[in-house]
């Protein structure tokens, strides 16, 4: 059972139950608050269901969000002068860290940054980085998840405009492809973690879940177009979505790897080379 110190007592059964009543006043589902607090669906699942113990620094998110101290969680008086939460702070305080995090990774590298420069464009103190995310690891797993996220969460968006599977793929490539500086600053990010994947088992586990859902959203892509009948019959869709997502992370890396004009001349290009790949091996041909 995983443990943590927790500030003014610790956990109790009585905490879960709190929790429950954050996320219910909160309007969204259990994964959306996950989401929201930086948190592992399936850790606040167990931590709900009493099979695991909530973490201070989760503690510390959960009140954050859901604005109230976090004594109330663990059931102590309220204090005399509780630390407010965070206001004014797109998101709560927890996501500005995150974010910020995510930012300066893609600036300067993972191990470049440290807990007091995040502080400072948090314009906040490292003690209170450190109330949210006791360590740079659980800081890097936040920074991961925070990606992932919102990955997801744009191709969701992409997806749902789209008229069919053949749009949807487009969709897809436009979305990785790194031409705007936010593009640019995501795909930066996820070079910085694959390397970190390699060296560190939780961001691996990670790093590993992230390209299962990726790669299973292309080739359910891939199978609603073959079911359409505007991808080519026959096409294997888990083998299609291997060789397309390693085609775009290969691209990918070298636009990366170029600045100034000869970078959007690089996108351009890396954008013709998938579009050529799914028109010649995937789309079925025009009658």
């Amino acid at each position: 059972m995983e443990t943590d110190d927790v500030p003014d007592g610790a956990p109790t059964a009585d905490t879960a139950a709190r929790v429950r009543e954050v996320i219910a006043a909160a309007g969204v589902s259990q994964r959306e608050f996950a989401r929201r607090v930086v948190m592992d669906p399936s850790k606040l699942s167990r931590s709900l269901s009493g099979t695991r113990r909530f973490t201070a620094a989760e503690l510390a998110r959960i009140a954050d969000e859901g604005r109230v101290d976090v004594g109330r969680l663990l059931g102590a008086r309220p204090r005399e002068k509780a630390t407010a939460p965070a206001v004014g702070v797109e998101g709560g305080r927890p996501l500005q860290i995150v974010r910020e995090t995510v930012r300066l990774i893609a600036e300067h590298g993972f191990h470049a940054v440290r807990v007091a420069d995040i502080a400072r464009a948090c314009a906040t103190s490292s003690a209170a980085i450190h109330y949210h995310f006791p360590g740079r690891a659980e800081l890097l797993e936040a920074a991961v998840r925070w990606c992932m996220d919102e990955d997801t969460a744009h191709r969701a968006a992409l997806i749902a405009e789209a008229d069919d599977a053949a749009a949807e793929l487009r969709q897809l490539v436009a979305l990785q492809t790194p031409r705007t500086a936010q593009q640019r600053r995501q795909w930066a990010v996820w070079l910085d973690l694959w390397a970190e994947a390699a060296r560190s088992t939780a961001v691996g586990r990670l790093h590993s879940e992230y390209y299962r859902q990726w790669r299973e959203t292309v080739a359910d892509v891939v199978r609603r177009g073959v079911a359409q009948g505007v991808f080519r019959a026959g096409t294997d869709p888990q083998a299609a979505a291997l060789t397309l997502t390693a085609l775009i992370d290969g691209l990918a890396t070298h636009v990366l790897s170029v600045s100034g004009p000869s970078a959007d001349r690089a996108a351009d290009a890396m954008h013709t080379a998938l579009t050529a790949h799914i028109t010649h091996t995937i789309l079925a041909p025009r009658p």
